[in-house]
């Protein structure tokens, strides 16, 4: 079950199989190992035969894409109409969705089938997947750690072969971090080039969507099914069509790489860095120049940005109020009391302290001293990449400091948490696009990841650069070796 879209997509071509018998054979596969896993909270067999079925009319009649057929996964955060959408939370557990998100319209245009939603922090909230109503996701490479989050659901069906390809969200690395942590590739575009339209909002203008697979190429190709312009989306850009498989054979040659300073530090460990420079060197082996950059800020988007999302999570959470939709309070005395204990019911510890920073950074008294300085520095963040890129075509870096932690090791201490994020957050506070590639494994056997950094709407040369370096390694094509639960 190691294929990637690309070799699914030929074969389905060619007629060697159809989709009804790759979409049951990964459906067999979620049965037995998702009880291990906890990567799914939804799965939906009936309508993902369906689908099937219907691709596999659509290409008998010839008017089939280069994807229908192929099985996928959305994280929980993206509605979908007709099936559980619940973020990770309680607040949500019995929310059907009334119309498709604009990626998963997007997907079903293109023959995608879906199997299921994948398993997530609470509403975005996380850098570990352990804050998730429905129990914490294991790490396929290693059940005893993490997965990564928010997206850890996603990473560990694609890590696992549960499903080829799978649907994230990115609001501080969100992507990139569990793409690392479970040994795959996956790409947070430029702000505003995938629709947020039904992505259920953590922090509005910080979220992206983008794709999780085995592959550069794969990633490739998903993009080109989920970007594009969506009037419904205020943020979402009009940069025109793109084909981001474009630049996939493009060599190295001449490329300058840049290698931030601020990146390779005391504060990452061993491991990681000697990792990181075997992948600098095949780097330097397929033409790319290496060049030092600086990117001084670095250290300020941790306190940037957890002032400017929970600022915005306050906000965008206050809907969740027991009246319209999701969870309500079994017993309340008034309105207020209703209010109360639905949101005290609903949301999950981690939910809950965003909030409360939220509301006290854009209080009065407050929003001067902290949500306005945070927005400063971001724009100071984002001068900084603008500097770095006149001396760099990208930028190379660790997706965190470590490769996975253990399930509960920093869960009772939140800063340590947060601290994970200092290499990933920049880039959401700047909206640039980054992505992480498989880079290497520790003496554990726990995978670490890459980042490659670019400039405003440089995904296609960053799926290149990518693509290249996964032509002359294998990491990328590892898969973890896993038994089903008697």
């Amino acid at each position: 079950m190691t294929y990637t879209l690309k070799q699914l997509s030929d074969a389905l071509a060619s007629r060697q199989v159809s989709s009804r018998e790759i979409t049951t054979a990964y459906l067999e596969r979620i049965a037995a190992l998702n009880p291990t896993l906890n990567a799914f909270i939804t799965v939906d067999p009936d309508r993902a035969l369906a689908e099937a079925d219907a691709a596999d009319m659509a290409r008998a009649a010839g008017s089939a894409g280069a994807l229908t057929g192929i099985p996928l996964a959305h994280k929980d955060v993206f509605v979908t109409e007709g099936m559980l959408t619940t973020c990770g939370s309680k607040i949500l557990n019995n929310f059907v969705g009334p119309y498709d998100a604009h990626v998963v319209s997007q997907c079903r245009r293109a023959g995608l089938v879906l199997v299921g939603k994948t398993n997530m922090d609470e509403f975005a909230m996380g850098s570990s997947n352990e804050n998730s109503a429905y129990g914490a996701v294991k790490n396929p490479w290693d059940l005893r750690a993490i997965p990564g989050g928010s997206s850890g659901g996603s990473a560990a069906a694609v890590a696992a072969r549960l499903v080829p390809v799978a649907t994230g969200t990115d609001t501080g690395g969100s992507i990139r971090q569990p793409a690392s942590h479970c040994g795959i590739t996956g790409i947070k575009p430029t702000y505003g080039k995938v629709s947020r339209y039904g992505m259920v909002a953590y922090a509005s203008s910080l979220d992206q969507g983008g794709p999780m697979a085995q592959t550069a190429e794969d990633c490739a190709l998903m993009l080109n099914v989920m970007a594009g312009f969506d009037g419904r989306d205020s943020t979402c850009l009009d940069h025109g069509d793109e084909d981001y498989t474009r630049d996939l054979n493009t060599p190295l040659k001449g490329v300058k790489i840049g290698l931030p300073k601020e990146f390779f530090t005391a504060g990452l460990d061993a491991e990681v860095a000697a990792i990181l420079q075997a992948a600098i060197a095949q780097f330097r082996t397929l033409g790319a120049e290496l060049v030092e950059v600086s990117l001084p800020k670095t250290e300020l988007s941790i306190p940037a940005y957890y002032v400017i999302a929970p600022a915005e999570a306050s906000s965008n959470l206050s809907r969740y109020d027991g009246v319209r939709y999701g969870h309500r309070a079994a017993d309340y005395k008034d309105l207020n009391d209703m209010y109360e204990r639905s949101r005290a019911e609903g949301f999950g510890a981690e939910v809950k302290r965003r909030i409360l920073v939220g509301t006290y950074v854009l209080s009065h008294g407050y929003y001067d001293a902290y949500y306005l300085q945070a927005q400063k520095i971001r724009r100071l963040i984002a001068q900084d990449f603008e500097a770095a890129f006149t001396q760099c075509d990208f930028i190379l870096g660790p997706v965190a400091p470590t490769a996975a932690f253990n399930l509960g090791e920093k869960t009772n201490d939140p800063v340590q948490m947060y601290l994970s994020d200092i290499y990933t957050l920049a880039v959401n506070l700047a909206g640039l696009p980054a992505m992480s590639l498989p880079a290497g494994f520790t003496q554990q056997g726990r995978p670490v990841g890459m980042q490659l950094i670019g400039r405003y709407f440089a995904e296609a040369q960053l799926l290149g650069a990518a693509h290249q370096f996964q032509q002359v390694t294998d990491w990328h094509t590892r898969a973890p070796v896993l038994t089903p639960l008697n």
